[in-house]
C-alpha cells in the first residue's frame, strides 16, 4: 500500500460504504452513526461537516444479515472524485464461505476500479474494514504486506487469503498507513472514533463518543488506541466539561482551580467527581492526556523537546518522568519506532 496524501483540515471526506448482500447491519450502522454525529459536533462549534456518507452496492437494494432490506444504494463508482474512505464490512458467515453473484461483482469492482486508486502513490484515499470486511479486501488484493486484523473467528482465513500480510491477533483495531482494519461489530465504532480524532481533533471524537455513550476501548498490547476517551465512561456533565477543556488545550497551565473553573464547580467538588466517576485524580488525568499528545507528536517525527513543549510539559525531564509512570519504553524509543 502506498503512502497516503495528507488531507486538508477543512476538506470533505467521502465515507463510501460498500453494502453487499447479507451485510452485518451493525458493521454499517455503528461507524456511520459515529461519522454522522461527528458532523453534528462540528456544526455546533461553527465548523463545516467533514464526512459525506455514501452507500454503494452491486444491487440497488439488498437484504441484511438480520433480514432488514437496505435500499437506495448507488451504483458501484468507477472513480473517486474527492478524498474517500472506502469502508468494507462483514457478511453472514455462509456468504463469506461461498460468495454470491453480487458479492463476486463487488470483488471484481474492487480489483478493477478501486485497487489502482487505493494503491496509487500519494493516494488521498484510504481503506477501512470492519469484521470480515478485511476478508473481502484480502480477496480483492487490497491488503498487500500491511498489518491488519479481523474478527477472531476469521484470522486463519485472512492469513490464507493474504499470505503476505502481517495479521495481528487480539486487537480491537490496527492502523497501518492507508489501511485501517477492525476486529468486528462494535470495534468498527472504536475505529471510527479513532479516525475522527485524527481528522477532526480529540475533542470532536470525545464529544461524539459521549453522545453515543461509548468510549474508546484500550488494550495493553495496542499503543495505537487513543487514551483520550479513557476515564470518560460516565455521564456527569461537569466532569465532561473539565475533560473536554483538557483535551482541547492540554498545553494550558492546568491547576485544580482552573480545571474547576472550566467545570463550573468548586475545587473540592471536582476532586470528588474525578474520584467517583473517573477513578483518577484531576492532575493525573491531565498528565495522561499530555502524554498522549506528546506520543502523537513523537510518532509524527517531532523531537522529544518539541513533543514535551507541545503537550504542556515544562521540560524533557518532566515528560520522561511522566512517561515512566504510565508507559513502557521511553519517549525517544517511541520516536524511533515511528
Amino acid at each position: 500500500m502506498s503512502a497516503r496524501k495528507a488531507i486538508d483540515l477543512d476538506e470533505t471526506i467521502d465515507v463510501l460504504i460498500a453494502v453487499p448482500p447479507r451485510t452485518l447491519l451493525l458493521d454499517v450502522a455503528g461507524p456511520a452513526e459515529a461519522f454522522r454525529l461527528a458532523n453534528q459536533v462540528l456544526e455546533r462549534s461553527g465548523a463545516l461537516p467533514r464526512f459525506c456518507l455514501r452507500y454503494t452496492g452491486a444491487q440497488p437494494h439488498v437484504e441484511s444479515s438480520v433480514g432488514l432490506q437496505v435500499a437506495g444504494l448507488e451504483p458501484l463508482p468507477r472513480t473517486l472524485h474527492r478524498p474517500t474512505w472506502l469502508l468494507l464490512v462483514g457478511q453472514h458467515s455462509d456468504t463469506l464461505k461461498q460468495p454470491d453473484a453480487a458479492t463476486r461483482q463487488t470483488l471484481d469492482w474492487l480489483r478493477r476500479d478501486m485497487q489502482p486508486l487505493l494503491l496509487a502513490i500519494d493516494t488521498p484515499h484510504r481503506l477501512l474494514t470492519v469484521c470480515a470486511g478485511t476478508l473481502m479486501a484480502a480477496r480483492a488484493g487490497l491488503i498487500g504486506t500491511q498489518r491488519c486484523t479481523t474478527h477472531h473467528d476469521y484470522l486463519d482465513m485472512l492469513r490464507t487469503l493474504a499470505p503476505q500480510a502481517q495479521v495481528v491477533d487480539n486487537r480491537v483495531f490496527v492502523v497501518d498507513g492507508a489501511v485501517a482494519s477492525s476486529a468486528g461489530v462494535t470495534a468498527g465504532i472504536d475505529l471510527a472514533l479513532h479516525l475522527i480524532a485524527s481528522a477532526c481533533g480529540d475533542a470532536v471524537a470525545a464529544a461524539t463518543a459521549k453522545t453515543m455513550v461509548v468510549y474508546l476501548r484500550r488494550t495493553p498490547n495496542d499503543p495505537e488506541l487513543s487514551p483520550l476517551l479513557a476515564h470518560r465512561h460516565h455521564i456527569h456533565p461537569a466532569l465532561h466539561r473539565a475533560q473536554d477543556a483538557v483535551c482541547e488545550r492540554p498545553d494550558a497551565g492546568w491547576t485544580l482551580d482552573t480545571l474547576a473553573a472550566a467545570a463550573h464547580v468548586t475545587s473540592r467538588h471536582l476532586l470528588r467527581l474525578f474520584a467517583d466517576h473517573a477513578e483518577v485524580s484531576p492532575m493525573t488525568y491531565v498528565e495522561k492526556i499530555r502524554l498522549e499528545r506528546a506520543r502523537q507528536a513523537l510518532v509524527r517525527g517531532a523531537s522529544v523537546t518539541r513533543a514535551a513543549e507541545a503537550a504542556g510539559f515544562a521540560s524533557d525531564l518532566q515528560l520522561r518522568r511522566a512517561w515512566g509512570r504510565h508507559l513502557s519504553g521511553t519517549p525517544r524509543s517511541a520516536r524511533s519506532s515511528s
